[in-house]
C-alpha cells in the first residue's frame, strides 16, 4: 500500500448463497472495487450476496414492501457524514441465468449488470425517469464494457454518441 494512503481501501465480501451461477469473485471483486474508484469513493466496504429468486423476494417484501422478484437490491448504510462507504447489494443469479440466456450472452456478464446497476444506485445514478434510466444504463455498458463483459444492458450501440 502506498504510504501517501494509508486510509483507501475498497473491502469487497461476497456471499454465494445460490452456487448454481458459474462465477470469477476475482473479476467481480476488481470491478466493484474500479466502479468505486471510477466515483471518488476511496474507503468502503461492500457486502454482496448472490441469491436466488425465492430469497430476492422475501428480501424485497421485507425492506421494500414489493411482494416479487427482482434482479438486485442495493443498500447505502454509510454513516451521513463519515469518510468511509457501507453498502450492501443482493443479486439473483437465478434470474441472472434466466436472462443471459434470453439476451445472448454469459450468466456473469448479466450478474456484472445487476452488481453494477445497485452500485450506481448506492452512488447517486437513478433510473425514475427515462433521462435518468438513459444515462445509467449507458453508463453501466461502459464500465462493463471496459471490464470485459462486453455491452450488456444495450446489445447494440450507437457508435456515432
Amino acid at each position: 500500500m502506498d504510504s501517501d494512503e494509508p486510509n483507501k481501501s475498497i473491502n469487497v465480501k461476497i456471499t454465494r448463497n445460490f452456487e448454481d451461477i458459474d462465477v470469477t469473485l476475482p473479476a467481480l471483486k476488481q470491478l466493484i472495487q474500479s466502479v468505486c474508484k471510477r466515483y471518488n469513493v476511496n474507503r468502503a466496504d461492500v457486502g454482496v450476496a448472490i441469491v436466488d429468486d425465492e430469497e430476492i423476494r422475501k428480501l424485497n417484501k421485507e425492506f421494500l414492501k414489493r411482494d416479487c422478484s427482482t434482479d438486485c437490491l442495493s443498500f447505502d448504510l454509510s454513516e451521513p457524514k463519515g469518510a468511509s462507504k457501507s453498502f450492501e447489494i443482493v443479486v439473483n443469479g437465478q434470474r441472472a441465468i434466466e436472462e443471459a440466456k434470453l439476451r445472448g450472452h454469459l450468466p456473469q456478464a448479466e450478474l456484472a449488470l445487476y452488481l453494477t446497476h445497485g452500485l450506481l444506485h448506492n452512488l447517486g445514478f437513478d433510473d425514475a425517469n427515462d433521462d435518468q434510466a438513459e444515462k445509467m444504463h449507458r453508463t453501466e455498458d461502459e464500465i462493463l464494457n471496459e471490464h470485459g463483459f462486453g455491452f450488456v444492458y444495450n446489445r447494440k450501440v450507437d457508435t456515432e454518441k
